[in-house]
């Protein structure tokens, strides 16, 4: 995972921030960690075999791991930020002076910490309410779960402190401090004319406010957390003390327990080399052919993505496999960097994919269901590129170019047969409704543990721990962005704009074709601006009702909402996967750009199938 953790860094972060690797001050912070993880493992692990093997359910199993996942989720989000794995828009800080970029990242850092300082004293208040509930199996006071929130929110704050007294001159600390008092002084000074704006605080705060704050190169989460506190404290009476109880709420969906444990599925495949092992049989397979190694490309990407649920991970298994061999063809290096982003957006929606068991669990959809459909919509983008692809390499050269031998062939599909299952008993098991999504997951953990240990080299317990607190802290930024577009979610509801947007796009002509247009329109541009998961929790409260007022079918419409999303997400000048792309394949982006825009547009296309064409994705439900 440590391929995937430099691109992070590289990418996403601003190269100012003082630290890459842990603080060793945070070494027992991440020994907890990592110790929560497993044990959420173990339990859930408990539960499945006393369910399926011994008939006798554990009645307490999920209340541990509920308790457990909010301390993981708090945790790793401090792991995070200590090592700077937080995501965020990097795009125009990156364009400034280097003295312009370190004044910037201070402002950001002391409003992040104006943010989490703000929330410190209300979790306190928010842990000492749910001393007075207790858990129904284990009888125990929910102060000791949520007590995780104020213990998190303060190291984060101290970490942020370090970080800023780190990074910055006792000058330019004071000059940062003496704009952000300025700003929140003439909030204060404006909040009577503020309050009578009514919905136009919405574009102000939720929307030009977190604009800026992206635009700043401060994490997704925390500009979330900025916007909805700030849109709170100038133009309302409601206590802080609700964005902390939407903050629990949007990280404590016992079907996000499965998330952490996908990551370090990711994580166990890329140490073991599972995932190279089907990118290379997938070769011996179609290597040969006019357009062969695209199409390796893209098979790979599909079944890898099938195992991880990570397009980070994808795209670093597959790159180094495949680039040499593909430039050695004559491939142009923009081409193979366009034809690796969008062949990720392509695979996201393939089984397991974080993205969806997110939307099932924000939107109230099956996850069995988004898991069967999303093999077909898959393959209906597949196909797509894969005749742009065809088209393409019309001029490829095949010179010196031999079709793989029947034992070579044989001899990869006997390697990669371990790793061929997974995808498949992922897929089968949940679409069956054999196990959910969170229990196939630990499921396929321990496999991919007794696989590779046995058959692909194994991994050593120094090397395993680092794979659990990587895992731990790419869980806490993940799941602290949940959080926080909850509480700004919430914000957007309770001003009645969700209902005056259901009604004027209801009012639409069209029908729901047009609503349809409406929706990729969204989507697409959230997914440039803010990566996945935030868009969706952000939106699928408010686009989900309306779909279904409109007769559309959940699964169908999540397909959409997906793959408009991760169109956006790849494309460019804005989309972090371009970007992400670019860095693995070592590639200028002023490149790739021109490149990828063909690529973009067969995704177009296939999106418009699914859209128009409801059947692609409710066939097999």
């Amino acid at each position: 995972m440590s391929t995937n953790t430099e691109v992070l860094d590289d990418i996403q972060l601003a190269e100012l921030q003082p630290t890459v690797t842990g603080s060793r001050w945070m070494r027992p912070v991440e020994a907890a960690a990592a110790a929560l993880l497993l044990l959420i493992i173990g339990v859930l692990l408990a539960g499945v075999a006393a369910r399926y093997v011994f008939s006798t359910p554990l009645i307490w199993g999920d209340e541990v791991a509920s308790f457990a996942f909010l301390w993981l989720a708090m945790l790793g989000s401090a792991i995070a930020i200590d090592r700077n794995e937080h995501l965020r828009l990097t795009v125009f800080l990156r364009r400034l002076s280097e003295p312009k970029q370190a004044f910037v990242t201070t402002v950001g850092l002391l409003l992040t910490a104006v943010f989490l300082g703000s929330l410190l004293y209300p979790a306190i208040d928010y842990a000492i309410e749910e001393n007075y509930v207790t858990s129904a199996a284990l009888v125990l006071p929910m102060s000791y779960r949520a007590s995780a929130l104020p213990v998190g929110l303060g190291l984060m704050l101290i970490t942020v402190i370090m970080h800023g007294v780190q990074l910055g001159n006792a000058r330019m600390l004071l000059l940062a401090a003496a704009v952000v008092g300025a700003v929140g002084g003439a909030l204060f000074a404006l909040e009577p004319a503020l309050v009578p704006l009514g919905n136009w605080n919405i574009v102000v705060f939720l929307v030009v406010g977190v604009g800026i704050l992206l635009v700043m190169g401060i994490p997704i989460a925390f500009c979330f957390g900025l916007g909805a506190l700030s849109f709170l404290t100038f133009t309302s009476s409601v206590p802080i003390f609700v964005i902390v109880g939407r903050m629990d709420e949007g990280m404590s969906s016992i079907i996000l327990l499965s998330v952490p444990i996908f990551v370090l599925l990711g994580c166990i495949l890329d140490a073991t080399g599972m995932g190279r092992a089907i990118v290379n049989v997938m070769a011996s397979l179609l290597g040969h052919v006019k357009a062969g190694m695209s199409y390796v490309l893209l098979g790979s990407m599909f079944l890898v993505s099938g195992i991880s649920g990570s397009k980070v991970s994808d795209m670093a298994t597959v790159a180094p496999a495949l680039f040499p061999e593909m430039k050695r063809r004559g491939h142009k290096p923009p081409e193979m960097i366009a034809l690796l982003a969008t062949g990720a957006a392509m695979a996201e929606t393939v089984p397991p994919s974080i993205v969806l068991i997110v939307l099932g669990s924000t939107a109230g959809v099956s996850i069995a269901g988004l898991f069967t459909s999303g093999f077909a919509i898959a393959m209906v983008l597949l196909v797509t590129l894969a005749i742009l692809a065809r088209w393409k390499a019309r001029h490829e050269s095949m010179e010196g170019v031999r079709r793989a031998t029947l034992p070579t062939i044989g001899r990869a599909l006997l390697i990669a047969a371990p790793a061929l299952v997974l995808p498949f008993l992922i897929r089968s098991v949940v679409g069956g409704g054999v196990a959910t999504a969170t229990e196939v997951s630990t499921i396929a953990v321990l496999y991919a543990l007794i696989t590779g240990a046995t058959l692909y080299g194994g991994i050593s317990l120094r090397k395993f721990y680092g794979m659990l607190v990587e895992t731990a802290a790419l869980s806490g930024a993940i799941l602290l962005i949940l959080g926080c577009a909850s509480a700004m979610a919430w914000a957007l509801t309770q001003t009645g704009f969700a209902s005056q947007l259901a009604q004027s796009v209801t009012g639409l002509p069209g029908g729901w074709l047009t609503f349809m247009a409406v929706t990729v329109a969204i989507f697409a541009l959230l997914g440039c601006v803010l990566e996945g998961l935030p868009a969706l929790v952000l939106m699928a409260p408010i686009m989900f009702p309306i779909a279904r007022s409109l007769g559309i079918n959940d699964v169908h419409y999540s397909m959409v909402v997906v793959t408009a999303m991760n169109i956006g997400l790849i494309a460019p000048p804005i989309g972090i996967g371009f970007y992400i792309a670019c860095k693995i394949g070592a590639v200028s982006p002023d490149e790739a750009m021109r490149a990828i825009w063909p690529y973009i547009g067969a995704l177009l296309i296939g999106l418009l199938l699914i859209a128009v064409f409801p059947v692609f994705s409710t066939f097999f439900l």
